[in-house]
């Protein structure tokens, strides 16, 4: 039961025992004071859970646990899309799921819709192209193509999912002070200020074609490289813009976000570091902080040395704070041409997702339909906001210098 309608109840005991009270009714009172005691556990408890669930990073919010797993267990992407495309194939639980997968979403699909559990299995192999159909080749050692690895939320972003329309967090940003009085002294009046955090949905996709023998036949290499393809391109999309988007259409990232905290041109790496730590230690940012940037320092930290020249550890340039390396990041942080770096509590990051990936199967688009192919778009809904400005710092221009630790 929610929060609100256990305070709803709440409120009707304690009518309850207003009108005992008032009617002298002990038994009445007495009755509906214990199941008052009782109710108060109850909205306690609701409340831990609830305060566990805004703090838990990176946890996406889904429905029904055991529908979830029939998902990951029973859905094949190859046979959603064959079965849109008119082909003969038997499609029939992935035909029932749209209905739920429209509810999630508030909206039917343009197409058919994905379920983003289908791409919580970890699979090892990508590729593209027609050639995904095996005959006398290894499926199982299909090669990916070389691209950055997600990251976003495995720093502690926190994911919403499900979400239906604007989505609109109200904000605390200054609270009543609190002052001292003599005896008899009247209180200053002060306010408390609020605005909200707001993410609107914002759409990314990709047009793509498959060939009718890959989504026929039914080898699961193929599903899991369709998966892992879906799953990394739309992951990498959303993390992109959760660092620096920032266009007409994409969300705003963080880099992008007016108001973070900057660090410009440290003597070193560790100077960086620990200037962009005292900033966040100012301002009461989280403990949950993490640094993601360039490789390219991180090959610079193994350069250094101690006093006595001997190589440190990476860890210790970094200043002990876990650290994580993408080509994400970008490489011209304040204009110049060296490296920065993000250090933040991402747990004040939020990624708000909208819709399952909506796919729309063409088989009649010209050129697809010239080769026999499938033509496909694939859609998906979501945008990125910080929660507290603060609890980010760029670190612009960090140096690459053969002296990085400024000495």
């Amino acid at each position: 039961m929610k929060i609100a309608d256990l305070l709803e109840k709440r409120a009707s005991i304690v009518a309850r025992m207003n009108d005992a009270h008032g009617k002298d009714d002990d038994a009445a009172f007495s009755a509906a004071e214990l199941e008052l005691r009782d109710l108060d556990a109850k909205i306690e408890r609701a409340k831990k859970i609830d305060a566990a669930d805004r703090t838990e990073p990176g946890r996406p919010i889904n429905g029904d646990p055991k529908l979830e797993t029939e998902i990951r267990s029973k859905f094949r992407v190859t046979r959603a899309l064959a079965g849109a495309a008119g082909l003969g194939v038997d499609w029939g639980f992935e035909r029932e799921m749209q209905a739920e997968m429209a509810k999630r979403s508030g909206r039917p699909a343009e197409g058919i819709f994905i379920p983003t559990e289908v791409f919580e299995t970890r699979v090892l192999t990508t590729s593209t192209g027609s050639e995904l159909v095996p005959t006398d080749h290894r499926p199982d050692q299909y090669i990916s193509a070389l691209t950055a690895a997600s990251v976003v939320r495995g720093l502690g972003a926190r994911v919403l999912s499900g979400l239906t329309g604007n989505l609109s967090i109200p904000r605390e940003t200054d609270s009543p002070a609190i002052g001292w009085v003599a005896e008899d002294a009247a209180l200053n009046s002060d306010d408390a200020d609020f605005d909200s955090v707001t993410l609107a949905p914002k759409h990314a996709g990709a047009l793509t074609a498959y060939s009718r023998n890959m989504l026929l036949q039914a080898s699961p290499d193929v599903e899991a490289l369709l998966r892992q393809m879906l799953a990394r391109n739309l992951a990498l999309a959303i993390d992109r813009a959760a660092i620096k988007g920032g266009g007409a259409n994409e969300p705003v990232g963080i880099l992008a976000t007016a108001g973070i905290q900057t660090v410009t041109s440290p003597a070193s790496i560790f100077a960086g570091v620990t200037e962009a730590e005292g900033k966040a230690d100012a301002d009461n940012v989280g403990a949950s902080r993490a640094i993601l940037t360039t490789p390219e320092l991180r090959a610079v930290a193994r350069r250094v040395v101690d006093t006595l020249g001997r190589p440190m550890d990476v860890a210790t340039v970094f200043n002990g704070i876990p650290t994580t390396f993408s080509n994400l990041v970008p490489k011209n942080l304040g204009g110049g041409t060296e490296h920065g770096l993000i250090y933040a509590d991402w747990s004040e990051l939020i990624v708000g997702v909208w819709s399952e990936i909506d796919i729309l199967v063409n088989p009649y688009e010209s050129t697809a339909y010239a080769k026999g192919n499938i033509s496909i778009r694939a859609m998906a809904t979501v945008d990125v906001a910080i929660r507290h400005k603060k609890a980010f710092v760029s670190v612009e221009d960090v140096t690459t210098s053969t002296d990085p630790m400024g000495g």
